[in-house]
């Protein structure tokens, strides 16, 4: 993996547009290089505030990110969201630029990660009229999952298209589990993401299709997720990870490793510090999380209320700036 991510080509600059995140907050006051769903939406048309006017939140996660080096800009959707309906709306009103898209990733075969994923395709192959561009996810994501319960219930999770329904909408689908490099080298894809914390355990209760087809099976561990990063020039790598159901320690721990010298920036993304089974662990992530150095830490989507005012309270409002549908972050 070190070796891939010796190709990363450096980035002058990032902007991560939040297209679907669980939080809306366009009216708190923000960070110099975060702008607020308003003013994205103004610079996009808006002209009367209204219901109609804004974006929506949802449970999920879609970021639209472009890298940009002299007049180069690449851009990559990370996610798209937990349906088509969210994804899309929020998309066309915030002018993400879907001509300009040059690969979609999934991070992980959740419903609220990959339920618009299919919407992304169409729309991204709509706009480049032709050109290619790809989407890359890997064979574990598609199993069947499902949360059991204490009382023996499960409830199963909305599936997510297969590569054969992604080829269709009109993709060039990479399916395979090694860590590579994405957009002409502007983007790491990670691969699968060693376990190494004592206390970072994965997702209680979570479970998948046994092989048989007939029962459920422990799943807790989610080997299929994967993170993004970038290296932009003169302040180090920003991490995006969209739900650390590995441990954000373990992602960031993972990154660190890969790209040696290199200092770890930022990291965005849901931290999965939510939820009673997982927060006992918010002492343990955000006293190690002081050992990577970080200068901004973007919690979203999954991080929860709790493990928010932990890492304030520890690292301070002018590192920590949780994120919102609509804001827009550089870097």
């Amino acid at each position: 993996m070190r070796e891939v991510a010796g190709g990363l080509v450096p980035v002058d600059s990032v902007e991560i547009q939040v297209v679907v995140d669980n939080v809306t907050d366009s009216l708190s006051s923000i960070l110099r290089g975060v702008t607020n769903e308003n003013e994205v939406l103004r610079r996009h048309g808006m002209k009367t505030m209204s219901g109609a006017a804004k974006c929506c939140a949802h449970h999920g996660l879609a970021l639209a990110v472009t890298a940009r080096t002299g007049g180069d800009a690449r851009t990559l959707l990370f996610d798209a969201g937990p349906e088509a309906y969210t994804f899309q709306r929020n998309a066309a009103r915030l002018g993400v630029a879907f001509a300009d898209v040059d690969a979609v990733v999934l991070s992980h075969g959740h419903w609220d990660h990959g339920g618009g994923l299919l919407e992304a395709v169409r729309l991204v192959h709509a706009a480049r009229a032709g050109r290619p561009f790809e989407c890359h996810v890997n064979a574990g994501m598609f199993a069947p999952r499902a949360n059991s319960y204490g009382d023996g219930s499960v409830v199963p999770y909305e599936e997510l298209p297969d590569v054969d329904a992604l080829a269709a909408a009109g993709a060039t689908v990479v399916c395979a589990p090694e860590a590579r490099l994405v957009g002409g080298g502007a983007y790491y894809l990670s691969g699968e993401i060693p376990r190494v914390t004592a206390y970072e355990r994965g997702l209680p209760g979570h479970v998948r299709r046994s092989a048989d087809g007939a029962g459920w099976e422990p799943d807790p561990w989610l080997l299929d997720e994967r993170y993004v990063a970038l290296h932009v020039r003169g302040k180090g790598v920003v991490v995006l990870t969209a739900c650390s159901h590995a441990g954000v320690v373990n992602v960031l721990t993972d990154a660190r490793s890969v790209f040696g010298d290199l200092p770890l920036h930022a990291v965005m993304g849901g931290l999965h510090l939510s939820g009673g089974q997982i927060e006992p662990i918010i002492p343990d992530t955000v006293r190690d999380l002081a050992g990577f150095g970080l200068a901004k830490i973007v919690p979203a989507h999954c991080t929860g209320w709790r493990a928010v005012h932990a890492l304030v309270q520890r690292f301070g409002e002018a590192v920590v700036m949780p994120a919102a549908v609509g804001r827009l972050f550089a870097f």
